[in-house]
């Protein structure tokens, strides 16, 4: 059954800009290059230093694969993890499982 990853992330002081230009322009290219399906990107409307990002996966096979071509990826390790790690905090990434039920528009 499919399943979404919802993630937060707290950006660094001073950094959401580049952040978002840096998900924008490479991380969300560099994914979906590879199968990852992303749903929804957001950032905390009242200002605070959050962003939230959700993608979609068939099921428990699917996700691991993906995980595997992206984050094994010599691009992503050399190339865009450094940079990811100068924007948020690594240490608070928070990462919650949901499966959508019936009602749901996200199937």
């Amino acid at each position: 059954m499919a399943f979404y990853e919802f993630r937060r992330y707290e950006i660094r002081p001073g950094k959401m800009d580049e952040w978002i230009t840096l998900f924008h322009d490479e991380i969300i290219p560099f994914q979906t290059a590879r199968g990852m399906v992303i749903c929804g990107v957001f950032k905390d409307e009242t200002g605070a230093d959050l962003f939230y990002w959700m993608r979609r996966f068939e099921n428990e096979a699917h996700r691991e694969a993906l995980y595997k071509a992206v984050y094994e990826d010599e691009g992503w390790t050399k190339g865009i993890a450094p940079r990811v790690g100068e924007c948020i905090n690594r240490e608070t990434i928070q990462v919650t499982r949901v499966a959508p039920t019936s009602s749901s528009v996200l199937q």
